[in-house]
């Protein structure tokens, strides 16, 4: 057994779990289009509370509509909740999941990172309430 399995038998285990927010960053060529498609085709229901952004129900989960330049297609992002950030981080490393802090920024005292996974979809692994 590894320093790395024996501690985290000495610990509470490290918990994921979905978390509500899952993020479309769409170029913006075809940025409104994308807002029409889910608002007036799909009539998802849209959250004004967090207006200027776009907010759409997505079933329990809050799909975010945000405009990227520099991106030539939509990429998709999830969020990902975790008990222990620490030890979250180093079984993600350990699995091969990339670190990617630089890919935007997160707000002062934001408890989370980003990771990216094989497939390279970025995760927001965060210690939420």
């Amino acid at each position: 057994m590894g320093l790395q399995d024996s501690r985290r038998t000495e610990q509470a285990p490290v918990a994921f779990e979905a978390g509500r927010n899952i993020a479309m960053k769409v170029p913006p060529h075809v940025y409104e289009a994308t807002v029409r498609f889910y608002r007036d085709v799909l009539s998802l229901n849209e959250i004004r509370t967090y207006a200027p952004s776009v907010v759409f129900e997505f079933g329990s989960s809050n799909l975010w509509i945000d405009r990227v330049p520099g991106i030539s297609q939509a990429e998709i992002w999830l969020e990902v909740i975790t008990n222990d950030l620490e030890t979250a981080s180093d079984v993600l490393a350990e699995a091969g999941a990339v670190r990617c802090d630089e890919i935007e920024p997160l707000p002062p005292g934001f408890q989370g990172f980003w990771i990216s996974s094989p497939a390279s979809i970025v995760h927001l692994v965060c210690k939420c309430s």
